[in-house]
């Protein structure tokens, strides 16, 4: 598979995610259980229609956790984080032209407008993208029982962390995906999007780190 199509299937699918994710949390008004189970829904769809292609990432985090694990080189990492960011943006576009550029995006922020809600948000991120990853590593491992339906498991998964995350920061779990509503949103949205890069990178560090000591190498 070339470089060019697994970089063009993140950007597709990272769209997708925030067009169908962000746009029912808009269209429900960020209804706890139906945006979770939206953004579940799409993470299952997109890991078996372009999985076989680039993995699907579709998320700056899982890709750092991979590099971290030695299952992709740091070009593809530049590569699949770059396509995934546009991707983002593009999709963050379309929301506008369907629900006006006024909406919310469906743009995470921070707890609280403070210094300690802001830092209680980044520990909230690097928590929730932990857990998220770890049990992606868990079941894409080569000894994995779960290869055939590690979509469904994964997609499932998040729609776990949203459910604790949404309350509290929105749920973010993945850079790319609060990037492009925070440019469109603007306000607190982007001036606290650093905490929704830094905590979901964090986080899939952490889970690739503490993936690695427990499978070991072998298990990879």
């Amino acid at each position: 598979m070339t470089a060019i199509k697994k970089y063009l299937a993140e950007f597709l699918g990272t769209m997708i995610l925030v067009v169908f994710g962000c746009g029912v949390a808009i269209a429900t008004s960020a209804d706890v259980l139906t945006t979770a189970v939206a953004f579940g829904l799409v993470i299952v769809a997109m890991a078996y229609s372009i999985g076989s292609i680039s993995g699907c990432h579709i998320n700056p985090a899982v890709s750092i956790a991979m590099l971290c694990s030695g299952k992709m080189s740091f070009k593809d990492f530049i590569g699949y984080v770059c396509a995934q960011c546009l991707g983002a943006i593009a999709g963050a576009a379309i929301l506008g032209l369907i629900f006006g550029f006024g909406c919310s995006f469906g743009a995470n922020d921070a707890i609280a407008q403070t210094t300690g809600g802001r830092f209680l948000s980044l520990g909230v991120e690097v928590m929730l993208t932990a857990v998220f990853v770890f049990a992606i590593l868990g079941v894409t491992s080569k000894k994995s029982d779960f290869s055939r339906i590690s979509g469904i498991v994964i997609g499932f998964t998040l729609i776990l962390v949203h459910l604790l995350g949404i309350g509290l920061t929105g749920t973010s779990v993945n850079p790319a995906r609060s990037l492009g509503p925070a440019i469109f949103a603007g306000g607190t949205a982007l001036s606290n999007i650093w905490i929704f890069i830094v905590g979901p990178l964090a986080g899939g560090i952490l889970a690739a780190i503490a993936w690695r000591f427990l499978a070991g190498k072998e298990e990879q």
